[in-house]
């Protein structure tokens, strides 16, 4: 059985800043991981430290025409933390950037995906927000919490992104056969 991919998406946003820790929880669960960082995400962490967590160049931009494809469709997306930007974005179909073409992608492909918002209150409220996650909700996106991820004592938390994994991808591996 191949090695499940999964596809991070960081964006720029104080919980980036414990991204290695979430790709380190990841591998241990032994998925294939991927990294793609927003292009603040890569201002706020060093993108050659993620490469060598992730075991694959971190994906920050577009590719070359003339550059192989070099990442497959994953089996899970996971996008932590998103931002209000990121969210608005890919909800409008925006497609200019290495992240939201993934996220779109994926969308579109029916992949399950996982997002952790971390978004301030103000614009947590503003009406273009609320409706982007209504229509991402609707596509079968799933979000945590919007404080899940921290700050808490012990930093920014992935135990609430690791456990709507969980919840999402239960129903995929149990056999229809078998009882519930």
């Amino acid at each position: 059985m191949p090695t499940p991919v999964v596809a991070v998406v960081a964006c720029g946003a104080p919980p980036v800043s414990a991204l290695p820790d979430l790709l380190h929880r990841l591998r241990d669960r032994d998925w294939d991981v991927y990294a793609f960082l927003t292009a603040r995400a890569a201002q706020w962490i060093d993108p050659a430290r993620i490469d060598r967590l992730a075991g694959h160049r971190v994906r920050t931009a577009l590719r070359e025409p003339t550059e192989p494809k070099g990442v497959p469709l994953p089996d899970l997306v996971v996008v932590a933390p998103a931002t209000f930007n990121t969210v608005n974005q890919w909800a409008a179909g925006i497609n200019d950037t290495a992240p939201l073409g993934l996220l779109n992608e994926a969308l579109g492909a029916g992949v399950p995906i996982v997002v952790a918002p971390n978004v301030k209150g103000a614009l947590a409220h503003h009406p273009a927000y609320g409706r982007s996650i209504d229509l991402l909700r609707g596509a079968g996106v799933r979000f945590t919490a919007p404080d899940a991820l921290g700050p808490g004592p012990d930093g920014y938390a992935w135990p609430p992104v690791l456990e709507l994994i969980d919840e999402v991808l239960r129903p995929l591996r149990t056999p229809p056969w078998s009882e519930r």
